[in-house]
């Protein structure tokens, strides 16, 4: 291959690089304004239908926001996309055991849930850990809390808090209790098997482990966490 050949397809590679950044970047802004429409997930359900109605953050009862943070993300205030603890222990624990756990951020299953499709592979995660920074990094806490809450799934094709919340419980997002956030956040890692109704076992003691952890966080009170830092420079890196 000649020299002037390979400077073409350097040359090609590198606007093709800066064209995908570009406009994954302006994707990843405009979502810091408004939620998803839709997701990848949600159209695969379009023949059979989804449930999807996104609230801000503030029409969404905070013990659901602390028990989600509780369940899946307790670092989420403090990491910058990555809890490196967390993969630490799920890696010892998959030595220990047959069964695979896994130690996704809220914030790498946002990057997962609103940007990319919904299949397993090793290309996907290098994509979403891409995403995961962008999102970090122009996103405030508050709003990366939200669009997870907003998006994922919590039942066959039922998503966001608010559906749920209408789904089981007949009853707005901002009025759900302590009892009932904790059955919904419990459903979460199979929300195709158990949900508040299947009458799980399983799901029964997720729940009542998560209202242990709400209430080990401080309740309601955790959700200060967020806001605080807001008020910190968004590179200062070392306190990750």
């Amino acid at each position: 291959m000649s020299q002037f050949n390979l400077k073409k397809i350097a040359g090609y590679t590198h606007l093709a690089a800066v064209v995908f950044i570009t406009l994954t970047v302006v994707w990843v802004v405009l979502y810091r304004f408004i939620f998803p429409p839709s997701t990848f997930l949600m159209v695969s359900k379009y023949g059979i239908g989804y449930t999807y109605s996104p609230k801000d953050l503030n029409k969404i009862s905070p013990e659901l926001q602390v028990c989600a943070m509780a369940a899946e993300d307790q670092m989420l205030p403090f990491h910058f996309g990555l809890d490196i603890e967390a993969i630490q222990n799920a890696l010892a624990r998959n030595k220990r055991s047959r069964k695979t756990f896994g130690a996704s951020t809220i914030t790498q299953q946002v990057a997962k849930n609103a940007f990319l499709f919904p299949h397993r592979n090793f290309i996907r995660k290098g994509f979403e850990l891409y995403f995961t920074f962008w999102i970090e990094t122009l996103w405030p806490k508050s709003h990366i809390l939200a669009t997870y809450l907003n998006i994922a799934e919590m039942g066959d094709g039922i998503f966001g808090a608010e559906a749920a919340s209408q789904t089981y419980y007949k009853k707005k997002s901002s009025q759900l209790n302590i009892s009932e956030s904790a059955a919904i956040v419990a459903s979460l890692p199979n929300p195709l098997k158990f949900n508040p109704k299947s009458g799980s076992g399983y799901a029964a003691q997720r729940k009542s482990k998560i209202t242990q952890l709400y209430y080990s966080l401080d309740g309601r009170h955790y959700l200060r966490e967020l806001y605080i830092r807001l008020d910190q420079p968004i590179y200062d890196f070392s306190k990750y």
